[in-house]
């Protein structure tokens, strides 16, 4: 189980498909979504939203979060569940 993964586009780069790890990304998409909402956010307030609610096992005191939260975020947005928003700094919303 613990090799799992799960394949993820990048919004950025049409047709393009990595995998990475099930639980990880999971863990990372619950939280995200569980912290966004109608309202725009930016991907500083996501990530400290989202934080604590991931599990210590698979982020320990937080670490690879940041490269977690842009990996789920670019996934998400190519998917159409959440939008990007012509901010500075950059936004993002539930679709």
């Amino acid at each position: 189980m613990a090799d799992d993964k799960v394949e993820v586009e990048n919004v950025n780069s049409p047709g393009s498909v990595s995998r990475v790890d099930a639980a990880k990304y999971a863990a990372m998409k619950s939280a995200m979504l569980q912290v966004m909402g109608p309202t725009p956010m930016t991907a500083a307030a996501i990530k400290g939203a989202a934080l604590p609610q991931l599990p210590q096992d698979l982020f320990p005191g937080g670490a690879t979060a940041g490269w977690w939260i842009k990996c789920v975020q670019l996934d998400l947005e190519a998917k159409g569940a959440i939008t990007r928003h012509a901010t500075k700094p950059l936004t993002f919303s539930l679709a």
